[in-house]
């Protein structure tokens, strides 16, 4: 586990606790996370950057891109902050966003993961 003021630190961000919820059932990568957020490209990465020096996330390359998704050791904890706090799960309109832009994948510039896309399965509720 990562230091705790590097953790508190990137949850302590709004957009920041929205990417881990994005991040926590599926790998993305900066541009689809900008997509679902509405935000530029560059204010995702560095929000990501926060995450990822907490020491959050796991990262894959393909190519050009870098796909991201909660590091499964963070898992319970996010589990816990999600159980004690009701109503801090994904808002409808990122998840609404989400499955529109994990629908246009294939035809999109990003190839998607293959290590993090084989062991996605799991789920985050809440």
């Amino acid at each position: 586990m990562s230091e705790p003021l590097a953790f508190f630190r990137a949850m302590a961000d709004e957009t920041r606790w929205r990417i881990v919820r994005l991040v926590a059932d599926r790998a993305l990568c900066v541009c689809e996370l900008a997509d679902i957020l509405e935000m530029p490209q560059s204010s995702v990465s560095s929000h990501v950057q926060i995450i990822r020096k907490a020491g959050m996330l796991e990262s894959e390359t393909c190519g050009k891109w870098t796909y991201f998704r909660i590091a499964r050791g963070h898992l319970p904890l996010l589990r816990a902050v999600l159980k004690n706090f009701p109503g801090s799960g994904l808002r409808a309109s990122d998840l609404k966003r989400t499955e529109a832009r994990m629908a246009r994948r294939e035809g999109s510039c990003c190839p998607g993961p293959v290590k993090l896309a084989k062991s996605a399965k799991t789920t985050i509720k809440a």
